[in-house]
């Protein structure tokens, strides 16, 4: 799939935690779902300078399944969302995350799922 080219302008963030109120329990208890780890793990790998809509991941979930997992990661301050229209598209907060929680993302791109999650 090829990149999505970011609009002019940037839709602004949904909203989501200030860096200095990240908290580790809070990412930590969102990245404990085997799917959504899986989801930052390909953002992590996969990523490109923009953010991704949820049919770029190509899980095969209902809608409103992964609507809550998408809410919960951002709400805990792992990804950040933008809305496109009826489409949210995600981003890992690799700056926030990498400063308030060093080698955390490293540690999640290492992870090897394993092949019943």
């Amino acid at each position: 799939m090829s990149p999505i080219a970011p609009p002019d302008p940037l839709p602004e963030p949904l909203p989501e935690p200030a860096v200095a109120d990240l908290r580790l329990e809070t990412v930590l208890g969102a990245l404990s779902d085997p799917l959504r780890l899986r989801i930052v793990r390909k953002l992590l790998l996969e990523r490109t300078e923009f953010d991704h809509p949820c049919g770029w991941f190509e899980l095969d979930r209902p809608k409103s399944s992964l609507t809550h997992h998408f809410r919960a990661l951002r709400e805990a301050g792992v990804t950040r969302q933008r809305q496109y229209g009826l489409e949210r598209r995600s981003q890992v907060r690799v700056d926030d995350l990498n400063a308030r929680f060093p080698g955390l993302l490293d540690l999640v791109a290492a992870w090897t799922p394993a092949e019943t999650d």
